[in-house]
């Protein structure tokens, strides 16, 4: 064994420090650097086959390295499978972050539960007896998944020499801890120790691994920002508990976009796949209301419509308030500005807040113009038609610009029976035989001029 090194890690950002001091001089954060105690020996991790332990690795030009695209593995989700790219990676390390109770352990076990694969879930947070309960909650048992609730790796890798399985689920990251390292589990030093032994197991056996993991209270994944530097995709679930929907979205992709988004809901009987998200950001209000407009928006290769809401009142106190969830709230006092400005409503002096429904978060500029008109609408109290929708952005000089896709969005509104759509003048529309009244303005005044007359 060789000789035992001290290290001080900062707890916060992972960053590396000869000696202790008060103030982490990377993340400038104070009290958060701790002693570690790392022991530099010969270890044995991931046991590999002697064939492959002799294998020397050697330049090739890049003309002859292999280009055949190796299959994916279906998760039978729709949802987990349009934000991977396709499904699971042979070999690959994908990392699910959310917060505690937003649905991590379940969405997983339920996979877990669907594929034919055969699958080890390693659960260092429940028991067995958890486990089968909510598995028992959420749909039959498959006799494909294995249970095991360990957390010293040496363990978990050795049931895995038995099972030889085509998945491993790791819940959770933070629970792990391999003997090699002298710290407590879900330190920073057992942290990327664990994860770089699951690594080179997924690489030498072209098995995907899924992994879920914890975050701070800012939102970050917890742990070293390293952490996911080494894995190839990260994933965050996201959602409000107080509500039944949950979003999945992709902050890192080594095999497919990032800008794809699943979205799911919350049930008794586990997480239900929302196909068609439209029909739930938009509320079926009989009633004619004022202050809201739909808009045509795109997430990735999805187009969605989404519920402007908007509420304007006379300012109670000396200085007007300006609320937006769901949108940027600086976008929101630029087009503040430019309805004052451009289409001579006074708002300077009224309360302005904004909401996209739903609980999702859009930075789309398409949807300026559903913003515009849902403020003008609540302004002078008069409802727009329910059956027309809006996709175009707004700029400085009050002039409504176009937008990409269009003729994505145009379908879109046209399936959920929309019968009309306001468009940028300026879009350019490779085919005319939609069956839907198409409306292209230039001006933010034209806008107001045919909603209001």
């Amino acid at each position: 064994m060789a000789k035992t090194k001290t290290t001080f890690f900062c707890q916060n950002c992972g960053a590396q420090h000869s000696k202790w001091q008060g103030q982490c001089s990377s993340c400038k954060q104070w009290n958060t650097i701790a002693e570690e105690v790392i022991q530099k020996a010969e270890k044995i991790t991931w046991k590999t086959s002697e064939n492959t332990s002799k294998k020397h690795a050697r330049p090739l030009r890049i003309s002859e390295i292999s280009t055949q695209a190796e299959a994916r593995l279906n998760t039978k989700n729709n949802e987990l499978n349009r934000v991977l790219g396709g499904g699971l990676v042979p070999g690959s390390l994908t990392l699910l972050g959310g917060e505690p109770g937003i649905g991590k352990s379940t969405l997983m076990l339920q996979i877990a539960l669907q594929l034919p694969y055969k699958t080890l879930y390693v659960s260092g947070e429940e028991s067995a007896q958890q486990i089968k309960m909510r598995a028992e909650r959420i749909q039959p048992i498959s006799e494909n998944c294995y249970i095991l609730t360990e957390t010293k790796t040496q363990n978990i890798f050795r049931n895995i020499e038995e099972i030889e399985p085509d998945i491993v689920v790791i819940d959770s990251i933070q629970t792990l801890h391999t003997d090699h390292i002298e710290s407590t589990a879900g330190s920073i030093s057992q942290i990327r120790e664990t994860t770089a032994e699951l690594i080179k197991y997924a690489k030498e056996t072209a098995t995907p691994v899924i992994l879920i993991g914890h975050i701070t209270k800012d939102g970050n994944i917890a742990g070293p920002k390293i952490l996911e530097h080494m894995v190839d995709t990260v994933l965050q679930f996201e959602g409000d508990r107080n509500h039944i929907y949950r979003i999945l979205r992709a902050n890192k992709n080594r095999f497919g976009s990032t800008n794809e988004l699943g979205i799911y809901e919350m049930q008794g009987s586990g997480l239900r796949e929302v196909s068609n998200p439209s029909e739930i950001l938009i509320s079926k209000n009989e009633e004619d209301l004022s202050g809201t407009a739909i808009s045509a928006t795109l997430e990735g290769m999805r187009p969605l419509m989404i519920e402007i809401q908007a509420l304007v009142s006379s300012a109670v106190y000396g200085t007007p308030q300006r609320s937006a969830t769901g949108y940027n709230a600086k976008r929101l006092n630029m087009i503040l500005a430019v309805l004052e400005k451009r289409a001579g409503f006074k708002l300077g002096a009224k309360d302005v807040f904004l909401n996209v429904t739903g609980g999702i978060t859009v930075d789309d500029p398409a949807i300026d113009l559903a913003v515009a008109a849902a403020v003008l609408s609540s302004n002078i109290d008069i409802a727009i038609d329910k059956r027309l929708c809006f996709a175009a952005e707004v700029g400085l000089a009050g002039e409504v610009r176009p937008v990409t896709r269009v003729e994505q969005r145009i379908l879109e509104a046209e399936k959920l029976g929309f019968t009309s759509i306001v468009i940028s003048k300026y879009c350019k529309i490779p085919k005319n035989d939609f069956h839907i009244n198409i409306i292209k303005v230039a001006k933010v005044h034209d806008v107001v001029h045919h909603l209001f007359g």
